[in-house]
């Protein structure tokens, strides 16, 4: 007798083929969606580490400055030069003042050099120092681009969108005689401070030195 030689071997089904690839799709589509996210949080979490520096730069200015009363930076506002750069007039500006010589890595009492204290997108913090809200009673409302620091109804400081997303103008905000409530600021005592900064997909980040 013959032997017969018959394949048995059969190819995937019409079914199985689109089964696999509705899988592979929504493996990609998770992939897609939760890539940007993880991004930010990665981001975000860089924009808690600079905001930790501040803080911990704000705790040597006062060391430094500890004949002062209170001895935090006074009040004002700065934002760097279109190319980066301190400007010429930096020197009096105790915003300008500050980052150029306790938040950027290069060497201090140079204005016009360049601002390397950046936000992870590469565009340089901007700064805003309120009055102290101790020894003012009050904190004035300010604005910087975007963003815009106000009072709540309870009466505490918050970052608000100033005719555009606030998280676009890389605004931090520093108010001595603050503290932390939340992502929130309320008054303590002259000698500390709060520091709010507006995060790219969380909300408003308060950190202070209590």
């Amino acid at each position: 007798m013959a032997k017969q030689n018959i394949n048995t071997k059969q190819g995937f089904t019409i079914i199985e083929v689109v089964l696999v690839l509705a899988i592979a799709g929504l493996i990609f589509l998770m992939v897609f969606v939760a890539l940007p996210a993880l991004q930010r949080s990665q981001r975000d979490t860089q924009r808690r580490n600079d905001m930790s520096r501040v803080d911990t730069s704000l705790v040597q200015y006062q060391t430094n400055h500890s004949n002062q009363n209170p001895n935090l930076p006074k009040a004002g506002s700065w934002t760097a030069n279109e190319d980066g750069t301190f400007p010429s007039t930096c020197t009096g500006n105790a915003a300008c003042e500050f980052i150029r010589d306790y938040m950027n890595t290069g060497s201090s009492q140079n204005d016009g050099k360049a601002n390397n204290f950046e936000d992870p997108e590469g565009v340089p913090y901007s700064l805003v120092i309120t009055d102290n809200w101790e020894t003012e009673a009050n904190v004035k409302p300010y604005s910087l681009g975007t963003s815009k620091l106000a009072a709540n109804s309870d009466g505490n400081y918050v970052i608000e969108d100033n005719g555009g997303n606030a998280f676009d103008a890389h605004v931090i905000y520093i108010i001595p005689g603050g503290r932390c409530v939340g992502d929130a600021a309320t008054s303590s005592t002259k000698r500390h401070f709060a520091i709010l900064y507006r995060l790219e997909g969380a909300g408003t980040y308060c950190i202070d030195d209590q």
